[in-house]
């Protein structure tokens, strides 16, 4: 079975003879260009062997000119739409077709976005986000809106370019931001993107973010794959989200513990993730990145682990 047969059967819920596994970390090129970070993206993936590809996106959100913290009303509509390929993602578009071309007929890849409430505070609204929210809520809607409708654009191109879905992060948990909040501001602009998107690729993942999850108001995203650190100390577990949803789960391995745990022990581990994720709809992955400094010798254990667990 091939890598592209592995994942076509998970998704249709079918057994395979391991579960598709692919694991993930920042490699710290933001400043680069699409050509460098496509080489190292490819190098990473091919050197460890993986099942498919999630690409890496740090290349932020685009912010107006001249905006460096959004502290008020006045900032937030500067916040308007524009032409993706007149931003910094025009690298990503680079990547993106630089990877196509390597791995077309070969293996899938998935293309990282993040909410737009993650989007407007990764960059510009750090520490001003939680005052907009309480000051200027129906501001920051309408700017939330808006950045809804330029992700949809990213989105809809890297689909274009042949990336098979969209893996795209909600902060979703109360560690982050209250329930009413979530609610109000992160999740309406977030199933906008996903259904403006929707059956456009084929493993639409969304990547429910955080230790104390609000899970249960996210199980009615449109989307083909379900990832959450579900090896964290409040779960859910993979079982019992595959109860809930048609959709496949993503996990098994705890992120957290793969740069601090000997080979030996996380060979355990993996085979504990596959016993979890059960024999169908289940993607081995981590719950979240990895460390960029996590040992060579460790992901290949976790590889090697993998693909002979389940093997007839």
């Amino acid at each position: 079975m091939n890598k592209i047969e592995r994942v076509d059967h998970v998704l249709a819920g079918q057994k395979v003879d391991h579960p598709p596994l692919s694991m993930w970390y920042h490699f710290g090129i933001q400043h680069g260009s699409g050509e460098q970070f496509a080489r190292i993206s490819l190098e990473y993936f091919h050197h460890y062997d993986l099942d498919f590809l999630k690409v890496m996106n740090d290349y932020f959100y685009p912010a107006p000119e001249g905006l460096e913290t959004i502290k008020s009303a006045d900032g937030l509509k500067r916040l308007q739409p524009f032409d993706i390929d007149k931003t910094d993602w025009r690298e990503q578009f680079k990547a993106l077709k630089v990877i196509q071309h390597d791995l077309d007929k070969k293996a899938y890849f998935i293309d990282t976005v993040f909410d737009p409430w993650q989007s407007i505070r990764r960059n510009m609204a750090g520490e001003t986000i939680h005052d907009l929210m309480a000051r200027y809520p129906d501001d920051l809607l309408s700017a939330l809106d808006i950045v809804a409708d330029n992700l949809i654009a990213y989105c809809r191109r890297s689909l274009e370019l042949g990336s098979a879905g969209i893996f795209l992060s909600i902060a979703a948990a109360s560690e982050i931001l209250s329930r009413d909040d979530f609610l109000k501001f992160v999740k309406p602009p977030t199933m906008k993107v996903f259904k403006a998107i929707k059956g456009l690729g084929k493993m639409n993942t969304i990547h429910v973010h955080g230790k104390n999850l609000f899970f249960n108001d996210c199980l009615d995203f449109p989307v083909d794959i379900f990832s959450w650190w579900d090896r964290g100390p409040n779960g859910p577990s993979l079982a019992s989200v595959k109860k809930k949803v048609s959709a496949c789960v993503m996990g098994g391995i705890d992120q957290t513990i793969v740069c601090r745990k000997s080979p030996g022990f996380l060979r355990e581990h993996v085979k504990e993730g596959i016993r979890l994720g059960g024999d169908h709809r289940f993607f081995l992955a981590g719950g979240c990145s990895i460390d960029g400094w996590t040992y060579p010798g460790t992901l290949r254990a976790i590889v090697e682990t993998a693909k002979a667990a389940s093997a007839p």
